[in-house]
Formats: structure tokens, sequence, C-alpha cells
């Protein structure tokens, strides 16, 4: 449990970035407790991992790929016939290598099918850092295709930054801009394109906090606004009335010596409406977000076992 801990706590901090990368360190926490349990039998050892789950799930609000694998791990393991704890803990690390792998196998896809959409001489728009969207724009690049790419810095964490680095490590011509300068830029993109950190049962996307308005200013300039994500960044819980959690972070973030009775608020994610979005660009192919439903129940159906539908908000 402690290095569960650790990871979460790291998670919390914002040390692990990215909905892909905090799914993969809480998968890699469940299998790294699994290979070190000192648990003596088969109700100890799932009682540890339901304390590791709930620590997972603390960590981030808005994190249901992290969530979908942890869940999808931990039933697998509790509905298997094993009852010794060195059996149990190798079906651990057997689901977890085979998760990881599968999201693996699910970007790289969803790379191949998004980078089509690219064209010699485009100029691709893009907010925040997403390594889906990375590896589309990268594969791209090994395809052949010719493109420049704009993105925002992304405040108050700067995440832009490291997209920008990526896109130059690759030799792609980037624009850096500030976030309010999106509308300004705009008028010169041929696409944009951003990640998720989740997709609600309506088909509307979460975000990185300025997304809505980058999708909103796209529709006004007529330029494609797709988002690229895997599809278990659909939130079950959504289906069943809860909401995804925002998550609010701290002022520090924003200005650090500002005045004390100044407020200053730090939403990290928002939600932008379906209708503004072109496509979902996701390993079963380019779908409309309101097929959302459809599509992951025909590619993931244990996803909507209602016990899978444990959301971060039923666990506070």
């Amino acid at each position: 449990m402690e290095n569960v801990c650790t990871i979460a706590d790291k998670i919390r901090k914002l040390e692990v970035k990215g909905a892909r990368n905090v799914a993969i360190a809480a998968v890699q926490a469940l299998d790294y407790l699994a290979r070190n349990t000192k648990s003596k039998s088969r109700k100890a050892f799932m009682e540890e991992l339901a304390k590791s789950r709930e620590a997972l799930f603390a960590s981030r609000p808005t994190e249901p790929l992290m969530r979908n694998a942890v869940n999808w791990i931990i039933d697998n393991t509790e509905n298997s016939k094993e009852n010794k704890v060195d059996e149990l803990a190798q079906r651990v690390s057997l689901c977890s290598s085979d998760f990881l792998c599968d999201l693996d196998a699910s970007r790289d896809r969803i790379a191949e099918i998004g980078a089509k959409r690219i064209r010699d001489g485009m100029i691709v728009f893009t907010h925040c850092r997403s390594s889906t969207v990375t590896h589309l724009l990268r594969k791209a690049k090994q395809n052949g295709k010719n493109f420049e790419v704009i993105c925002t810095e992304t405040r108050p964490i700067f995440q832009g930054r490291s997209t920008a680095r990526e896109m130059l490590d690759l030799g792609v011509k980037t624009t850096l801009i500030v976030d309010s300068a999106a509308r300004y830029f705009m008028q010169e993109v041929d696409i944009a394109m951003v990640g998720a950190d989740a997709i609600t049962s309506e088909g509307n996307v979460v975000n990185k906090i300025g997304t809505a308005t980058i999708a909103a200013i796209a529709l006004e300039a007529r330029v494609p606004f797709y988002v690229v994500s895997e599809l278990l960044k659909f939130d079950p819980a959504t289906l069943y009335g809860e909401y995804e959690a925002i998550e609010e972070r701290s002022r520090d973030e924003v200005w650090k010596e500002a005045p004390a009775e100044l407020v200053v608020r730090n939403p990290a994610f928002e939600v932008t409406k379906r209708d503004f979005v072109q496509g979902i660009v996701c390993e079963e192919g380019v779908i409309p977000p309101h097929s959302i439903n459809e599509v992951v129940n025909r590619k993931y159906p244990w996803v909507f076992q209602k016990k899978q539908c444990l959301s971060a908000s039923a666990l506070s």
C-alpha cells in the first residue's frame, strides 16, 4: 500500500500528468502491490486491492480511464477462481500487462486513423498536452505529411510547452501562443485536435480548461474540431445520473503571492458540448459524439456493469 499511496500522491500533485499516464501509473502501482503483497489470505489480498482502489480514485476526480483500468483489473481478479494469494497476485500482474498492451494498441490504432485527417500543408491547432494527439501527429509525420502546429501555452501549468518541445523534436514547425490569442490565430489553421480526460454518456467531452472556448472559436471560424481519445475515457457513472467531477486546483498555481482577500479560481477542466465536436477519433474510427454509448458498449461491454460505474464522487 505504501507504493500505491506514493503514486496516488504524485497523481494528486500533478507529478504524473495526462489521463493516459495517470492510468499507466495506477496500473503499475497495482502490479507492484501484487508482486510485493504480504497478505496471507484471499480476503486480505482483496481488501488490500480495495483500499488501493480507494486511494487511487481519490487522487484525481476527473480520471475515468484510470478508474476503468483499476476496476477491470480488480474485478477480473475478484471474479477469478483462484484462492491462493500468489495465484491472485499473478492474476493482477497478468491483467495489468494485458491492459497496458491493449492501451498501447489502442493508441497506435487511433494514430493510424487520425493521421489520415492530416494533409500536406495543413496547420494543426492543439491545446494542452495529449500523448494521444502527439502520437497521432508523430504518425502523420512518419507517413511523410508536411504540416505545422500551433499550440497554446495552456496556463497555469504550461503543458503546451511540452507539446511544443515534442513537435520540435519531430522536426515540425511549431508556434506557441498565449491562450487568449486562440481566436486571433484560428483563422490561419485547417484543423483543431485536442485530447480528452473524460467523455460523458451524452457525448460531451471533459478536457483541460480552455477547450470549450477553443471549440467555440473553431466553430465560428469553420475549422473542424476533433477530439482524439481512447474509448475507455468514457465515464459510465454519467449514464446513471452522475456528473463528471470537475477538479478545482490550488490558487497558488495561478498566483502564489496573491492578496489574501482576493478570490482566485482555478478549475482544471471544463465540459465541451458535443455540438462543437466534429468527431471523436478513437480506436473504432472517427465517430459522432452522440454514438459514444453504442460504440463503447460494442467494444468494452464490461464498462456498463453497474459495479464498474463507481465514480470518484461516490467514494468521497
